[in-house]
């Protein structure tokens, strides 16, 4: 089977995750998704392939004969997708002989718009993969889970030698869960990757170091009438801090490395006020400074309009992996190999996010990220291509046959 066939299945299963459920999983949909991937592995001759009770599915293929002093090679996906555009069900559509051109979706009325995702020209040709328009397509990240599946299957049917291969689908990585209760040393990898980035040919260790930081906002409500010298505005107060921001430090204005504020939630009244950021930065002084330009806000406002007016939490979320990938660049250098040999010119640029790699990187799990062939991930727009897959899942098993021939020091 092909991975694209994969595919179609699994984004038919709706796993999107749910910030506000502190459990894990925090969808019990996830675990559909699961069993049936249990199922599968076992259909495959995966024999120890299992879920655990946080939704953790696990299986591994073992070594050829003779190459069990190979390095143990993990492949990682995540199951869940995010919570926007899943209210209708999910139906994935392929669009053969792509032209280019602006694609018009079968519902809804949106446009893939070729002047909004100029890649789009670069995929003439190939069979485009999209949902109807009214709801994302899951290929992230279900597209790295059919190609790892797809790998395997076509591992277990050749005959390429290769070491002990670990395979894992994780739930709740849409929403930095990911990791919580991954098992590292049960998984008993000595390297490995995520599969959950974008264009065939992505090589990522370089991740943004992140944290959320949380402004609580307690005002003075009174008559407006009589509000002179007394009264403080909590969402006003929310709108001054916002404006204090470096306003060209938002991610509609950077791109790279660059870093950013991002105001994912405000809410309140005159009483009480709440605003919600996402911080990011790749550099870690520069991420350091950040943080304290926060809290020097915070201390302004409290000078201002009075101490207790406002209360910042600053939570750290992940970290920037490259310092756990340098010292074992090898992961890079033969990642970049398996694409050149497969034809395909590997990029290696930062990524814009995290992934569960980076959290399991500081786990003790060295664990960069790999494309999958898609595009415009966690909105109506999402696509990837037949021949996208096609050559992620060929990236995957040159890996696997780079590994097979490394011994162990």
């Amino acid at each position: 089977m092909r991975a694209y066939e994969r595919l179609l299945e699994y984004v038919k299963v709706k796993t999107p995750s749910s910030e506000e459920n502190m459990e894990t999983p925090s969808s019990s949909c996830q675990f559909e998704l699961a069993e049936r991937l249990v199922g599968e592995m076992k259909e495959l001759g995966i024999e120890d392939a299992a879920v655990d009770g946080k939704c953790y599915v696990y299986g591994t293929i073992p070594a050829t004969e003779g190459y069990e002093n190979s390095p143990s090679l993990g492949f990682i996906a995540h199951m869940d997708t995010v919570s926007e555009f899943t209210e209708n069900p999910i139906h994935p559509v392929l669009h053969e002989n792509y032209d280019g051109q602006n694609l018009v979706f079968d519902e809804g009325g949106r446009v893939l718009d070729t002047v909004l995702f100029p890649h789009l020209k670069n995929l003439k040709g190939r069979t485009l993969i999209t949902s109807d328009g009214t709801t994302i397509l899951g290929a992230d990240d279900k597209a790295g889970i059919a190609e790892i599946m797809t790998m395997a299957e076509n591992i277990l049917c050749s005959n390429v030698p290769h070491g002990k291969i670990c395979l894992a689908f994780t739930p709740d990585e849409e929403i930095g869960r990911g990791a919580d209760h991954f098992d590292v040393e049960g998984f008993a990898a000595d390297f490995a990757y995520t599969v959950d980035g974008g264009a065939e040919g992505e090589i990522e260790y370089e991740n943004f170091n992140a944290c959320e930081a949380v402004f609580k906002i307690q005002g003075v409500n009174v008559h407006p009438g009589s509000a002179k010298g007394i009264m403080i505005n909590a969402g006003a107060v929310g709108c001054e801090i916002q404006m204090m921001l470096p306003q060209e430090e938002t991610p509609e204005q950077t791109e790279g490395y660059e870093g950013f504020y991002h105001l994912i939630k405000i809410n309140g009244s005159c009483e009480r006020a709440e605003l919600v950021y996402i911080v990011r930065d790749h550099d870690a002084d520069k991420f350091a400074q950040k943080q304290q330009k926060l809290k020097e806000i915070a201390d302004a406002m409290n000078q201002k309009y009075g101490e207790g007016t406002v209360d910042l939490q600053i939570k750290e979320q992940y970290r920037n992996m490259a310092e756990k990938i340098r010292p074992c660049y090898h992961l890079i250098e033969n990642a970049k190999k398996a694409c050149e040999n497969m034809g395909i010119v590997p990029k290696i640029q930062p990524i814009r996010g995290g992934t569960d790699g980076a959290r399991l990187s500081f786990m003790g799990l060295p664990c960069p990220n790999l494309g999958t062939g898609g595009y415009a991930f966690h909105g109506p727009y999402e696509h990837i291509t037949v021949e996208g897959m096609d050559k992620s899942v060929e990236i995957l098993m040159e890996l696997v046959k780079i590994y097979g021939i490394i011994k162990k020091e």
